[in-house]
């Protein structure tokens, strides 16, 4: 059964770090000896290493292959337009939501050739 709720490994090693970091100061200050030491190697000597190095193999640690769709929107660029086509050819999007969308990007790009002050024929030269 997979949890709903999955982290990055790095934002969750992160948010350990901080979290030990912070209990371990909240302790000194208020003054609880010996749990200044504990919390400190535990969290920093123990927790910490052990997520960053089994963090995928932990239920609520998400799959670097997840992010694989990200990846791969970086890889065909800053083209919104070229994304649209690539995914209504996956067949991600129905047409109309093809359609709806196109019309949003391209009355969203007018909207920042106005306000640029280039022309529109040269937004739609790479067309």
């Amino acid at each position: 059964m997979e949890s709903s709720v999955q982290f990055e490994k790095k934002r969750l090693v992160a948010v350990l770090s901080v979290l030990t970091f912070g209990l371990t100061a909240l302790f000194a200050v208020l003054g609880l000896g010996s749990v200044v030491p504990t919390t400190f190697v535990l969290g920093f000597f123990l927790v910490v290493p052990l997520v960053a190095l089994l963090g995928d193999s932990l239920p609520f640690v998400a799959d670097e292959s997840d992010d694989a769709h990200v990846g791969e929107a970086d890889v065909l660029g800053d083209d919104p337009i070229e994304e649209l086509r690539s995914r209504y050819a996956r067949g991600e999007l129905t047409d109309e939501e093809f359609e709806r969308r196109l019309e949003r990007l391209i009355e969203t790009e007018d909207a920042e050739v106005a306000g640029s002050g280039r022309s529109r024929e040269r937004v739609f030269e790479r067309e």
